[in-house]
């Protein structure tokens, strides 16, 4: 026992210490703060307070349960006790139902969103009333939606089809009284859809049919009206409510699968009819059978026979066990006989293979994984990386005509190509470093292969050529990119520029997308890509005004990041000042976006002195690009600017993350957005 005693009062004090290293991040806890004041300090709030507690700590209840991760909130669940239901509902405050007429849903949801990292969202009685803003879908990463039994008016926001990592939308028991959206295809991961008990009106939503991941669809206590279509494609789906509605057509067909269906309350006809006779239910006993049938009755067997099926099954155990030792010793040997056995000419040799140009060893660079299943985010729908001959390269580009070179910049030559099947795409012509091997630059370009985002210029396929040479060294790569038409975002920048110039808030969208981006290439894999040589003229604009960012993950093939270990720094700390050039170089793309291109040709000290003027309104009016003047409020401008200058700061260390970086642009389009009285799109 005094054992026990002292090893818990050792522990005591590091428990702080462990607690504090994951502090919720300030501006985080404000936003809690804020949503407290916004709901009118409900008394299952009353402990949060801004005393400087840890409000990720604080023990779950039945009204709160919040879930924090990384330093944000990820999950956020309230439960409140306003009355479910009211028999009329006006669209104004009700004394001690709702909550006051100075409760605004744009504000709460204005701030709401600044809970960037939010998976999972629970606000269910919670008094809050009007309609529900579009903005709702700045909440980008949410998976889980429910804003159940409030009293929220109006239609269903249009931009909720965005939001595409949502699985599951509830909200059942509002006032919603506009006509059923018809989006949801738009979600390809909605498994659970219930809008029961509104007052939705019009036709069955056609695209309904085509979410064919749904498990649940609750559509009951509205007013929806004529035919039902098919749904048998929903093979997924178990569970159909679309009772108390208008529906007044023929009942088609159904999904095979479906457990549960409640169709009462319409006027549907051809009613189908379901065998359920021959089995152990509690209904029409006339056709079911005898309870006895249906239960477990035990067989008496011999003793002796018992005894022989006991000692078969024993020896059939033991045979099992012992072929699973065996293949797994046979893995072992394999594995390590094939990493050493292999000839040296096939390999590179040890010191290049643990000391590689971007610092990644062969064993890391096979084992490459995601950190989460989270970080494979926007990887449905895009193709799968394959490999192209050379002589399908050379027929889409008229074997490399210099007609079709797109650009010519320091990773070598861009061509645009033409496949087979008419896809255009972009070719990169990579001049391989000569350390590689095949085997090893195979590793390398299916490590590049698995970066897959929204905002990643998606990488098709690769050609390794040899060129003729021995099979194991590597003359050039091509690298088989989808071809994005609309341009660069340096070329968006200027008013010099023939045609559209971008706008303060359109250039605020193109940055976050590429901070996402970057993002995802420093924490989505494991080994992170860092030394991206980011560039204004390496982000492209689609058709849609979608930002990508290319070029990027080329110095784990490209001979042009230098030496890993030089100056005695190995690995680690060079991959972290990578990570720093990264920060670096995205901050002289923001001083692009506020001052213009011509700051890209110089990065010197006249660039600094450039950025310290934009700190006084006179500094501003003289330095500022005169389109970022004339569409921004001083508010916004003032949050790029500070995060400007510590991206560019000369100390490495005070840089901020990208997580950083990332709040502070999410919150000048914020607060942009509410100097033009307008939402943001």
């Amino acid at each position: 026992m005094g054992y026990c005693s002292l090893f818990l009062l050792l522990c005591f004090p590091w428990s702080f210490l462990i607690t504090g290293t994951h502090q919720l991040q300030s501006s985080q806890t404000q936003v809690l703060l804020q949503l407290r004041k916004h709901l009118e300090y409900p008394a299952h709030l009353e402990f949060w307070n801004n005393h400087g507690m840890d409000l990720c700590y604080l023990s779950p209840s039945t009204q709160v349960n919040m879930t924090c991760q990384d330093n944000v909130v990820t999950e956020l669940r309230m439960t409140g006790d306003k009355p479910v239901k009211v028999n009329s509902f006006v669209g104004f405050a009700i004394t001690n139902i709702t909550l006051s007429g100075n409760f605004s849903m744009d504000s709460f949801v204005t701030t709401l969103a600044r809970l960037t990292s939010l998976r999972v969202l629970s606000l269910v009685s919670l008094g809050i009333w009007g309609p529900l803003p579009d903005k709702i879908h700045r909440l980008s990463s949410l998976e889980y939606l429910d804003l159940s039994s409030n009293y929220l008016f109006g239609s269903v926001p249009p931009k909720i089809s965005t939001m595409v990592k949502l699985q599951a939308l509830n909200l059942d028991d509002n006032f919603f009284n506009d006509t059923v959206p018809d989006w949801f295809d738009s979600l390809s991961n909605l498994t659970i859809l219930s809008l029961r008990n509104n007052q939705l009106k019009g036709p069955f939503p056609s695209s309904i049919q085509r979410v064919t991941t749904l498990t649940d669809l609750i559509l009951s206590g509205n007013d929806i009206s004529g035919k039902l279509p098919n749904l048998d494609r929903l093979s997924k789906l178990n569970m159909l409510d679309l009772s108390e509605n208008s529906l007044d057509s023929d009942l088609p067909s159904m999904p095979k699968g479906l457990v549960m269906a409640f169709l009462n309350n319409n006027s549907l006809s051809g009613y189908r009819v379901v065998k359920f006779g021959g089995n152990c239910l509690s209904v029409d006993l006339h056709h079911q059978h005898a309870e006895s049938s249906c239960i477990d009755v035990p067989v008496k067997r011999k003793h002796s026979g018992g005894k022989n099926m006991g000692v078969l099954v024993g020896v059939l155990a033991g045979l099992f066990f012992f072929v699973v030792l065996l293949a797994f010793g046979l893995v072992m040997v394999r594995k390590r006989y094939l990493s050493r056995g292999i000839p040296e000419q096939h390999l590179l040799h040890k010191a290049e293979q643990d000391k590689s140009v971007a610092g990644f060893s062969s064993e890391i660079l096979s084992s490459a994984r995601f950190v989460s299943e989270a970080a494979k985010l926007g990887i449905q729908g895009l193709p799968a990386c394959r490999s192209f001959t050379l002589e399908e390269l050379k027929e889409a580009t008229n074997n490399f005509n210099d007609s079709s070179i797109l650009g010519d910049g320091s990773y070598g030559k861009l061509y645009k190509g033409i496949l087979e099947n008419g896809t255009q795409v972009a070719i990169r012509c990579v001049p391989s470093s000569k350390k590689y091997s095949m085997r090893n630059l195979k590793l390398r370009m299916d490590l590049l292969a698995k970066l897959r985002h929204p905002h990643l210029v998606c990488l098709l396929g690769h050609c390794i050529d040899g060129g003729g040479q021995d099979d194991y060294r590597v003359n050039k790569v091509f690298l088989v990119y989808e071809y994005v038409s609309n341009g660069n975002f340096r070329a968006y920048l200027s008013e010099d520029r023939p045609g559209k110039v971008l706008n303060w808030s359109e250039r605020l969208a193109v940055l976050i997308s590429v901070a996402k981006a970057i993002h995802f290439l420093h924490t989505g894999v494991i080994p992170g890509f860092f030394n991206n040589r980011l560039k204004a003229n390496n982000i492209l604009l689609n058709e849609h005004g979608i930002a990508k960012l290319s070029d990027y993950g080329l110095s784990i093939i490209s001979e042009l990041a230098g030496n890993c270990g030089e100056n005695g720094e190995g690995p680690k700390s060079w991959q972290m000042a990578r990570l720093e050039d990264d920060v670096c170089s995205f901050g002289f793309i923001l001083l692009e976006s506020l001052v213009g291109p011509s700051v890209s040709s110089r990065r010197d000290k006249l660039a600094l002195d450039e950025l310290a003027s934009c700190n006084s309104h006179e500094g501003r009016q003289k330095s500022l690009n005169p389109i970022v003047l004339a569409t921004s409020s001083q508010e916004s401008l003032s949050a790029v600017i500070t995060i400007t200058d510590k991206c560019i700061c000369s100390e490495s260390w005070s840089r901020p993350s990208f997580e950083d970086i990332l709040w502070n642009l999410q919150y000048a389009v914020q607060v942009q957005a509410t100097a033009d009285g307008e939402q943001f799109l």
